[in-house]
């Protein structure tokens, strides 16, 4: 199965002025509010993320060595990670930056958000019936947003701390219950219980939180911390510049800390290599080439850095490399103009992010999915150019795409919420 998913577009996306405001403050009190031209960063951003999914969907494997190579290995896992934090990201935009709404605003900014969630839900089990090769996140990324929905109104160093708690917990958590559920029959019976597993055929709520690829114990923490990225003022240089230092930190901390722990656990190394099906376990702190487990998940798992191993050390990694886009798009918008405009239409798929995704995997599930290097490279370059092209025909006339227009009309319930 492949990996990395889409960005969810108006969960994602910016939203619109009237979504974006504040409560009201008086002009001494006030924070500054980030223009709106700033989060071109964002879009930025999200397209590369699009373009990373793609690579992990369409292009070559990364099997095939050199720049090329490293550059499909790099975009495996960590893609997946940069969607979920802009969408923490877009959350807040949605129920008010810089300050989160109250009264009649933030209820109807939460029903927004509900709806929203709900719609992806459906919508990623009507993707994931398709049967294509891809792990479809979106009904994933739903629950997680109404996971993480409850913090909205929390300050930024409390944001901070669940978020890094979350990431030194979750994973160990997640990791005694899928030892569970390996070792037991009570997720059958939940299973057999649960409405959403059998209209979907799948697992259900118990694959959204533990069994899937994208479970929301361990990718509540992404989520989270783009929360607190949103309540920034991105604007401002140091900032910026705090912002690219804390994504190195987290980088360095996550994947170097599983390669020294790797060789510093006795044991661990091997232990790992012999449970997996993929190299010999040397990539195990930085890369998914070190496989899939095969046959029970060793406790040695947990020191791991691999994009989708659901640990600390990856979660650490992958959060510090999501960081450092984010930081760097911004930075190119805020500071050089040329070079933003160069990159405009790979901004504008970052605006029409779910079309982009859907009709990929729609045109994935009707021509296939090429194995070989040379059509996969192709393939590659061709959805990316389309995808730009698309992008920036539409949004120099809609402010969404289609299927974004879609998710907000059905959002649009909420204004009758008293």
């Amino acid at each position: 199965m492949t990996h990395d998913a889409p960005s969810v577009s108006t969960a994602l996306s910016p939203a619109p002025a009237s979504e974006q405001g504040s409560t009201p403050t008086t002009a001494s009190t006030a924070a500054p509010t980030p223009s709106t031209g700033r989060l071109i960063g964002i879009d930025l951003a999200r397209g590369l993320a699009v373009f990373g999914m793609y690579a992990a969907h369409v292009g070559p494997d990364p099997s095939v060595g050199g720049p090329l190579g490293f550059v499909l290995e790099l975009a495996r896992g960590r893609s997946s990670a940069l969607f979920a934090l802009l969408a923490g990201f877009s959350l807040v935009l949605i129920t008010g930056r810089p300050h989160p709404r109250t009264g009649r605003a933030g209820r109807q900014a939460v029903g927004r958000i509900l709806i929203r969630s709900a719609v992806l839900v459906a919508l990623g089990f009507a993707l994931t019936a398709l049967d294509t090769d891809v792990d479809v996140i979106l009904a994933f990324y739903g629950l997680t947003f109404l996971a993480v929905l409850p913090l909205y109104r929390l300050r930024v160093r409390t944001l901070a701390a669940i978020g890094a708690a979350s990431a030194l917990v979750m994973p160990q958590v997640l990791y005694v219950i899928r030892q569970s559920i390996d070792n037991g029959d009570w997720s059958d019976t939940v299973i057999g219980r649960d409405p959403l597993a059998r209209i979907s055929d799948t697992d259900g709520l118990v694959e959204l939180l533990f069994s899937g690829e994208y479970p929301v114990l361990t990718w509540m923490p992404f989520m989270i911390v783009g929360m607190v990225v949103a309540r920034l003022d991105l604007g401002r240089a140091r900032v910026r510049a705090r912002l690219a230092l804390a994504g190195s930190g987290l980088a360095v901390l996550g994947y170097g800390g599983s390669w020294l722990a790797l060789r510093l656990v006795p044991h661990a190394h091997a232990t790992v290599a012999a449970a997996t099906d993929g190299d010999s376990g040397a990539s195990a702190w930085w890369s998914d080439t070190v496989g899939y487990i095969t046959d029970g998940t060793p406790a040695a798992w947990l020191l791991v850095a691999a994009p989708h191993s659901q640990t600390t050390f990856s979660i650490l990694g992958n959060t510090g490399a999501a960081l450092l886009v984010v930081a760097a798009c911004v930075a190119v918008t805020a500071r050089m103009p040329r070079v933003t405009r160069l990159a405009t239409p790979v901004a504008a798929v970052g605006m029409i992010s779910l079309t982009a995704y859907v009709l990929h995997i729609l045109t994935i599930y009707v021509v296939g999915m090429e194995d070989e290097t040379g059509p996969a490279l192709v393939a590659l370059l061709a959805f990316i150019a389309t995808a730009m092209l698309v992008a920036a025909v539409w949004t120099r006339r809609f402010r969404r795409g289609p299927l974004e227009y879609l998710l907000h009309a059905t959002t649009r319930v909420t204004r009758y919420i008293k």
